[in-house]
């Protein structure tokens, strides 16, 4: 991949971004959408809803229970007539399908990611 960077941030700057340890703990398909899903996530002192658009790489099945990194500090969005509130991280592979961030060993759901 021979995407361009992007303009370099101070640490202040990443700082504000709030990332946290997330477990889903339910996920479904979206009418009408090839790749939305609506997935609930459990961010230990709060559950919260977000859509995420990989519907085309995932099943709502094989998602639950995954500890995922998730941004909790974006202002919510409606999609489709859903308030998102958040962002699954993920990395885009070469053929442009998303890959979700997980967490490799055993962690508190809202642990803190710096």
């Amino acid at each position: 991949m021979n995407e361009e960077r992007k303009e370099e941030i101070t640490i202040e700057e990443f700082q504000k971004i709030d990332l946290r340890v997330g477990k889903i703990i339910n996920a479904e398909k979206i009418e009408n959408a090839d790749k939305l899903l609506k997935i609930l996530v459990d961010l230990g002192n709060e559950k919260r809803t977000l859509i995420a658009g990989i519907a085309k790489c995932y099943k709502p099945e094989e998602l639950i229970n995954k500890k995922v990194v998730v941004v909790t500090n974006l202002k919510p969005k409606k999609i489709r007539g859903i308030e998102s509130k958040g962002m699954l991280l993920a990395a885009i592979d070469k053929n442009e399908n998303p890959i979700l961030i997980t967490v490799e060993k055993d962690i508190e759901v809202g642990a803190k990611i710096r």
